[in-house]
């Protein structure tokens, strides 16, 4: 496999809507990422992605674009924007861009001039018209991700268009050159001004069939999936994409592909299809429950480690894996994976940190991840603002088909509005976001749980964030090794080696909040451990133990394992235990 900067790289997503507000309107905004960049140099991280900035109605905060080529009033201008490129170039940091281009917002100039007709207006074919039906009714049966139907009448045309997503987001109509022409030149227009790549919002549905016919009901509405996933001209337009542009350019792409399995990854991303670098699947952060998405049971560790263990050993020497617990769509990933507990959080949290970046691939850090920073304490539906939550409650409890009580824990466990609120840099008012009112609620913990607290101190999740960095730059096999896991049977520990040009490492975290016992494999004798998340850990039982001694402890919270060795035998894990032993091969 040609080895290429984006492999090696640490990814930082920023929402920057909730980053940092410079101007005290209670809205993040560019020049509020600019004053960070400082402290994302000192995390280490490589690349920043973007979600978008671009102009908008924020029906979707910012997913429903309605000028592609201008940043949102709110978030500043062009000239802020180019202010950015420069300063995090200069700290070697690199700018991807987050592409929408399966919709638009109905505001943008292309739909306002598709819907008034067909004929000889260029627009008109932009996106996805239907007539209705004899009755009047929509063209199918098909619902929408945000809840009612995926079609919207227009007046004016006298037409439904398709909309996947918020009636705002009227899907565009990839089957016209023109609209590809349009997104190509757009997207090179981007590369020109010295972005360094593209994250590709719902890449995987941009190709939909001619026929759409009823989906099988799911709830209230027909599923669209068999007729917009991976649709029958998808790879065509992707090859297309990157002949024109990607190809032209030293660039970072990854697809978000809902849907995808890792042979449809091989597709998307494998190293000579000429496509994309990466995608994000989503397998390991689907738990479906009675409500669909809406569910707040925790997924069995075998049920998780299999599905990662499958990308790993699937993509390995084939495609390239993109690694994340959560992002602006998902839970706080300490509380989804772990355990948000006063006892258990930094412990948890730096356990995470482990288990996914000793993992083959590129990792994703989602803004606070870094921090440890949990779900909000919803209270009430007037807490949220995201759209899909709002709709979901008025979905499923407001028409009456299910109690409150029952759905309230399900939707306070996904709501995506978790992972939205604003950034907690210190302790004072606001969390230090704004000196206005947020556009969102700040989480309350941010007294406790903020950068200001961590930085500096070595028993912090931001510190022990910096080391992992430090440990993927300084060690290829952590970049580039192949997997075995171990214990597939086990519902405490993950636990897997990694192999590289004679370089060996065996990562182990416990998911328990009970001791746990592991047998160290025998070919692990002698290794060195190259970080913990345990207080004081010493060496391991010696050759002659029983194999059930517990390791010892030493009170200071300093890191003792580094530079011990690993002797062979069994140890017993403390709760939400996480370490890694590295050895060479004679």
């Amino acid at each position: 496999m040609k080895h290429s900067w984006w492999q090696e790289a640490i990814v930082y997503q920023i929402y920057p809507r909730s980053f940092m507000d410079s101007n005290n309107d209670g809205i993040g905004d560019l020049q509020g990422v600019i004053r960070r960049l400082d402290y994302l140099k000192e995390l280490g991280i490589d690349v920043i992605w973007m979600s978008p900035i671009y102009q908008s109605p924020n029906d979707d905060n910012g997913y429903d674009i309605s000028d592609y080529q201008a940043i949102m009033d709110e978030f500043g201008t062009m000239e802020d924007f180019d202010q950015l490129l420069r300063e995090a170039h200069s700290r070697g940091i690199r700018i991807v861009m987050d592409l929408v281009v399966n919709h638009t917002s109905d505001e943008h100039l292309w739909f306002v001039e598709s819907r008034k007709g067909g004929g000889d207006n260029p627009y008109g074919d932009y996106y996805i018209w239907r007539d209705p039906k004899e009755d009047g009714s929509e063209p199918n049966n098909w619902g929408s991700c945000f809840g009612g139907s995926a079609w919207q009448f227009d007046e004016e045309r006298g037409q439904y268009y398709l909309h996947l997503f918020s009636k705002k987001q009227p899907d565009l109509n990839w089957e016209n050159p023109r609209v590809r022409d349009a997104v190509f030149a757009m997207m090179t227009w981007w590369c020109e001004k010295g972005i360094d790549g593209f994250r590709m919002d719902v890449i995987s549905l941009i190709s939909k069939t001619r026929e759409m016919p009823d989906g099988v009901v799911r709830g209230l509405y027909g599923d669209y999936g068999p007729y917009c996933v991976h649709g029958p001209r998808v790879h065509e337009y992707l090859q297309e994409m990157n002949e024109r542009v990607l190809s032209r350019y030293d660039l970072m792409t990854v697809g978000e592909t809902p849907g995808v399995t890792p042979e449809d990854a091989c597709r998307y991303a494998g190293n000579d299809t000429h496509e994309l670098n990466m995608v994000f699947q989503f397998e390991h952060v689907d738990v479906p429950g009675k409500y669909g998405k809406w569910n707040d049971e925790k997924m069995p560790l075998t049920v998780l480690k299999g599905i990662l263990s499958r990308w790993q050993t699937g993509l390995y020497g084939k495609a390239w894996n993109s690694l994340f617990w959560d992002n602006h769509d998902q839970p706080r990933a300490v509380s989804r994976f772990g355990n948000d507990g006063a006892q258990y959080r930094v412990k948890s949290a730096k356990m995470l940190a482990t288990c996914l970046h000793m993992l083959q691939g590129t990792p994703y850090i989602y803004q606070g991840e870094e921090l440890g920073m949990t779900n909000y304490p919803f209270q009430s539906p007037a807490d949220f603002r995201d759209i899909e939550s709002i709709h979901a409650y008025k979905e499923w409890c407001e028409s009456g088909r299910v109690p409150h009580e029952a759905f309230w824990p399900c939707i306070v466990a996904v709501s995506r509005d978790n992972a939205r609120t604003p950034m907690q840099w210190d302790d004072t008012e606001h969390a230090g976001f704004t000196q206005g009112k947020p556009w969102i609620a700040v989480n309350p913990n941010y007294k406790e749980i903020n950068a200001r607290a961590q930085i500096g101190d070595p028993d912090s999740v931001f510190c022990y964030y910096q080391k992992l960095i430090a440990l993927r730059k300084q060690y290829p096999v952590i970049v580039y090794g192949d997997y075995q896991l171990l214990l597939p049977e086990s519902e405490e520990i993950f636990a897997y080696t990694r192999e590289y040009e004679g370089k060996r490492l065996l990562t182990v975290c416990s998911f328990t909040d009970k001791e746990a016992e592991f047998i160290v494999p025998e070919e692990f004798g002698g290794a060195e451990c190259l970080i913990t998340n345990a207080v004081g850990r010493k060496e391991g039982p010696d050759k002659e133990s029983s194999g059930k001694e517990a390791i010892g402890r030493e009170d200071s919270g300093k890191d003792a394992c580094s530079g011990r060795a690993c002797r062979k035998g069994g140890i017993r894990l403390e709760a939400y235990e996480a370490v890694v032993w590295y050895k060479e091969l004679a």
